[in-house]
């Protein structure tokens, strides 16, 4: 059945006979994906295993897929967001979109590991699958078609390189993470010590804030009082978490830029802000607007075509307020 699937979907995107399209949707039962469109036969059918709420990169992030995969581009998009970013949510939404013979599925990991069992399933049931944004651990490419994503390793190696530019006569930082078992996580941790190099700074605390700035503030606040807040450097692995600790530090009573500088990554508007504010020092974006690249992708995918194993998305880094007013006015997300 799934091998006729994968037949109608290619015939759709190539425009080939409608008796055939008809024929092949038919033979294997895929009317029903489409939804209510008249034409149904001729949407592609698209699982999305999502992260789901987390900030405000990921809303733009699943925004943009959502956008891109319309019916008016001939697209059915199924969104299944994990509940409560708990993986096994994932594993069940993608184990459905399998059991209905999707297309194709674009798969945004909450955790690395766990994924060989659902990915072999996939490829038994010639469904393709393309990694959007996070990767997997162990990562064995035969499993999937592509990731597409920024360059986490290289985007957080460019914080670190500007980091230990700006102090070289050293200094005490900490690192706020994302949450434990996220490959960004290490990947980002890889980059920044990579990017360090040889630095004398010194790094005093990492602990986890979970992607968010409430946790950003509440975390720099504890490790500030524990280092008697002599602390002059943070690196967050995100906006919201660097925003949050630009609280604790105005609250502590630190100046930033002076007293203390704050890096992240993501490139929110809101970061921007406050980076042309003076509230952070350096946001180094991970485009998150990559829904056209993965259009591409899944029309070669269902085409066989050949597809690299890693897309690399572009992103931008911002060091000073006047870069950050500049772009501002054109930011979307």
């Amino acid at each position: 059945m799934s091998a006729m699937k994968r037949t109608r979907t290619v015939l759709g995107l190539v425009a080939v006979g409608a008796l055939a399209l008809g024929l092949a949707a038919c033979s294997s039962g895929g009317s029903d994906d489409a939804g209510d469109s008249g034409d149904s036969g001729d949407l592609t059918t698209v699982g999305f295993v999502a992260v789901g709420p987390e900030g405000a990169w990921r809303q733009a992030n699943e925004s943009n897929i959502q956008d891109t995969f319309t019916e008016e581009a001939g697209f059915n998009l199924k969104y299944a967001p994990a509940t409560n970013l708990d993986q096994k949510s994932q594993i069940d939404a993608f184990t459905s979109f399998v059991d209905e013979d999707v297309d194709v599925i674009l798969l945004s990991a909450t955790e690395a590991s766990g994924w060989e069992d659902s990915l072999k399933l996939a490829q038994e049931a010639e469904i393709p699958v393309i990694l959007l944004d996070r990767g997997i651990e162990p990562d064995d490419t035969s499993l999937y078609v592509t990731r597409i994503a920024p360059d986490n390793v290289e985007v957080a190696k460019e914080v670190g390189t500007w980091a230990a530019a700006e102090f070289p006569d050293g200094g005490n930082y900490v690192v706020l993470e994302g949450p434990a078992g996220v490959g960004v996580v290490n990947e980002r941790n890889e980059g920044f010590d990579e990017g360090l190099g040889g630095s004398s700074l010194n790094k005093v605390d990492a602990q986890t804030a979970n992607w968010s700035a409430e946790e950003g503030k509440s975390v720099f606040e504890t490790m500030l009082k524990a280092n008697n807040n002599d602390i002059q450097f943070v690196f967050a692995q995100n906006d919201e978490m660097g925003l949050g600790a630009a609280q604790a530090a105005e609250e502590a009573g630190l100046k930033i830029g002076t007293d203390v500088k704050i890096a992240t990554i993501d490139g929110t508007k809101n970061a921007m802000q406050a980076l042309a504010d003076g509230q952070l020092s350096y946001v180094h974006e991970y485009n998150p607007l990559f829904g056209e690249t993965a259009l591409d992708v899944v029309k070669k995918a269902l085409a066989g075509d050949k597809v690299e194993s890693y897309i690399i998305v572009p992103s931008e880094a911002f060091d000073s307020a006047d870069a950050a007013k500049a772009v501002l006015a054109d930011r979307k997300y």
